[in-house]
């Protein structure tokens, strides 16, 4: 279903087949607004409500780039990417806008992209984001027959590092270290507990709170995937919750108990693992909490469900490595039964 417009909100679709908003109260003057769900929409709407009409700005010439930013911007394939990737591929944007948003976008080339993306090599999750927005802008503007051919296809992304694996998972140790800093009644402790045994991201941790969870159970969207997620409440962690502090519609919470921003929460949250000695992130908690989950017997479908993962592959890493754990102890139980005769008999002679 379409989302219900605010009063004196107009919708219109161009000849360009993009959807446009204006503000019209009775016989006022149109004032063109963003589009319904960015981020700034609700500053113009109340601005127009109160009868402010923006001073026009320069408008972007129609074969730049920052044009064409500009009207995907205003499109449904946009407007249909959650919000944490909307405000990434925003910051992507920024950055390519300052160095070229007056550059012609069709002059854009397959080669632009590729030192676009060399230029963030040093930084690989750099890089595939970058790429991810360019193919975004350039793949509707080509359905949108702004552009004959599209520059970002069959642009590989960048390799990942030998030997890298993304955030180090935390240990057991890390925990143990994180909980003797950190005790019961702290936020810090909430805080871990809250990563740990739930596996949410931080986007979905700072905003998860007693009003999602029903018959001891969790249930939320995730910000990343808007896949919904079950998660029960262990024991352990409803006891923390319990102790707090929390807030009341987040369970983590900052200094003075006012929920907090995912940026804001993991600057928060590495500065408390400095104190514990512990260099490692928030992600690599939720790494920990899914090999726990894997070595517990946790099926591929059961880690999807658990931790909004689609198509099989990142759970299947975790179930891998754990049936490949499980099996090496089975085979060092089988040699150690062999042995055992000889072992009994030697000491027998002794």
């Amino acid at each position: 279903m379409p989302r219900k417009l605010p009063p004196f909100v107009m919708r219109e679709t161009t000849r360009h087949n993009t959807v446009v908003f204006y503000f019209r109260k009775g016989k006022g003057p149109r004032i063109r607004l963003p589009a319904l769900g960015a981020k700034d929409f609700d500053e113009a709407y109340q601005a127009a409500l109160a009868g402010s009409i923006p001073q026009k700005r320069a408008v972007a010439n129609a074969s730049s780039l920052k044009w064409l930013v500009a009207r995907y911007r205003e499109t449904g394939a946009y407007l249909a990417l959650s919000p944490a990737t909307r405000r990434q591929r925003d910051n992507i944007f920024k950055g390519v806008l300052e160095s070229a948003g007056d550059a012609a976008f069709r002059a854009i080339t397959r080669k632009t992209i590729v030192d676009g993306r060399e230029r963030r090599s040093g930084t690989p999750a750099q890089a595939r984001n970058f790429l991810d927005a360019m193919r975004g802008l350039f793949r509707w503007a080509l359905e949108a027959e702004h552009v004959n051919v599209d520059p970002t296809a069959g642009v590989k992304n960048p390799a990942k590092p030998k030997g890298g694996e993304g955030f180090a998972a935390w240990t057991e140790d890390d925990v143990v270290a994180y909980e003797e800093r950190w005790p019961a009644g702290t936020k810090e402790r909430v805080w871990l507990h809250v990563l740990l045994y739930t596996g949410l991201r931080r986007g979905d941790a700072v905003i998860v709170g007693r009003q999602h969870v029903r018959d001891g159970v969790a249930t939320l969207r995730t910000e990343k995937t808007n896949t919904e997620v079950s998660i029960p409440i262990l024991p352990v962690l409803n006891q923390t919750l319990e102790i707090g502090p929390t807030g009341d519609l987040a369970f983590i919470v900052g200094e003075r108990g006012e929920p907090l921003t995912k940026e804001s929460f993991g600057n928060m949250f590495r500065k408390a693992c400095n104190e514990a000695d512990v260099k490692k992130s928030a992600h690599g908690v939720r790494k920990i909490g899914a090999t726990r989950a894997a070595e517990a017997g946790a099926t591929v479908a059961e880690l999807e469900a658990l931790f909004g993962w689609t198509g099989g592959a990142m759970a299947s890493l975790y179930t891998k490595t754990a049936d490949r754990k499980r099996l090496a102890r089975q085979a060092s139980e089988k040699i150690g039964n062999i042995h055992r005769p000889q072992i009994k008999r030697t000491n027998d002679a002794s």
